[in-house]
């Protein structure tokens, strides 16, 4: 058994003797009950000159690397999205390439992949809509040559210049009429991007919903499916129960996925998580065990890491990725505590203090030694009187 350093607000120290990783199997065969992609975060190159405002540079290696572990664990992958640092770090080059590469990689072992579609390569803050058109239809092209699944994202392009929910219609209609294939839309609420306020015309969840239910009823030929990240249970199980038959309802909450993708006996929520990219192991044997008709097990396995989830995406929430980068690097599955654009310095030590004691109580702590080493090792750098500590027998 290892031993973490717990850091508090007031600077005092504790010791945690930290648990065994969840006992958990990879799937033998591929997911069935629900479609569940893990959305997936970008390494930096070590060496690379990634501070504040920098174009990214990644260590592709590493990067690609993590997608075979999420596809590992039977989950599909949701990539060059918010977790990747979409508007945040990860600069329009970066984004193409990261496509290209992970749709390479997908196709090298079947995995389960889909993109994100946006308009930030523009760079001008404010165009027209028939420029947001284009820009969202340059990207899906991209996107569909490289071989990918594509999740078109809310814009905040079209934010700024919509007027009302007509124009939200009209530009979604042309968008899916130039799809190749049928897409998932993207519901990112506020507190994700503020600049997306009042995204599909409205700051009522209800008026918004009725825009969104207009556009998949129109287009259901044309939508797989919508994701919705609205921290909000009431507001996706209401939409849930109006979708069109056919198109399925991707939960991106944070906060509630446990119940919402178990279901209520009648509908299920589907799950694209940027939370299950720090879980993978524990995740995909949860959806396994629903896949076995055991809900007990499900509960039991991906219910503890709803706290979890829920410290790493605390407010400020956009800065949840740099809890998602700081449990890969505590797992194994990159050499440094660092993300492009220096986010890795978004939260505070106390903070990610208690993301450690959170992920050993939720058995998502792949290697406790190795994240003890690292962590104890990082508080010891910043200054923190850290005992000398031997594993405890």
């Amino acid at each position: 058994m290892s031993t973490a350093v717990l850091l508090g607000a007031d600077g005092r120290t504790r010791l945690l003797p930290l648990g065994e990783p969840a006992a958990v199997r990879r799937p033998t065969a591929p997911l069935r009950s629900r479609t569940a992609y893990a959305a997936a975060h970008v390494v930096p190159r070590v060496a690379g000159e990634n501070v504040p405002g920098a174009p990214a540079d990644v260590d592709w290696d590493t990067t690609l690397a993590f997608r075979h572990h999420l596809w590992s664990w039977g989950l599909g992958v949701a990539d060059a999205m918010d977790t990747a640092q979409r508007n945040m770090g990860l600069d329009a080059a970066a984004t193409r390439e990261l496509v290209r590469r992970s749709a390479a990689e997908a196709r090298s072992v079947g995995g389960a992949l889909v993109v994100g579609v946006n308009t930030d390569h523009l760079t001008d803050d404010v165009v027209p809509l028939a420029r947001v058109v284009d820009a969202y239809v340059e990207q899906l092209h991209h996107a569909e040559d490289c071989g990918a699944g594509v999740v078109l994202m809310a814009s905040r392009h079209l934010a700024r210049v919509a007027e009302g929910p007509a124009d939200y219609e009209r530009v979604y209609a042309e968008v899916l009429a130039r799809a190749g294939g049928p897409v998932l839309l993207h519901w990112l609420g506020e507190a994700f991007d503020p600049q997306l306020r009042g995204y599909f015309g409205s700051v009522d969840t209800g008026a918004a919903a009725d825009v969104v239910v207009r556009i998949l009823e129109r287009h259901a030929d044309r939508v797989r499916g919508i994701k919705t990240s609205l921290l909000d249970a009431a507001a996706e199980v209401a939409l849930r129960r109006r979708l069109p038959a056919g198109v399925a309802l991707f939960t991106g909450d944070d906060f509630h996925y446990v119940d919402l993708i178990e279901g209520d006996g009648e509908h299920s929520s589907h799950a694209l998580l940027g939370a299950f990219a720090a879980i993978a192991p524990v995740a995909g044997a949860a959806i396994a065990a629903l896949d076995a008709g055991d809900p007990a097990g499900y509960r039991r396995l991906l219910g503890p890491t709803e706290a979890l989830s829920r410290q790493v995406f605390a407010a400020p929430t956009a800065y949840y990725k740099t809890g998602i980068a700081f449990l890969s690097w505590l797992n194994g599955h990159q050499p440094a505590f660092g993300m492009v654009g220096g986010l890795h310095s978004a939260r505070s030590l106390p903070h990610l203090s208690e993301v450690v004691r959170l992920a050993d109580a939720a058995g998502a702590l792949e290697d406790p030694e190795l994240a003890a080493r690292r962590w104890n090792g990082l508080l010891a750098l910043a200054g923190v009187d850290v005992p000398v500590l031997e594993p405890v027998p």
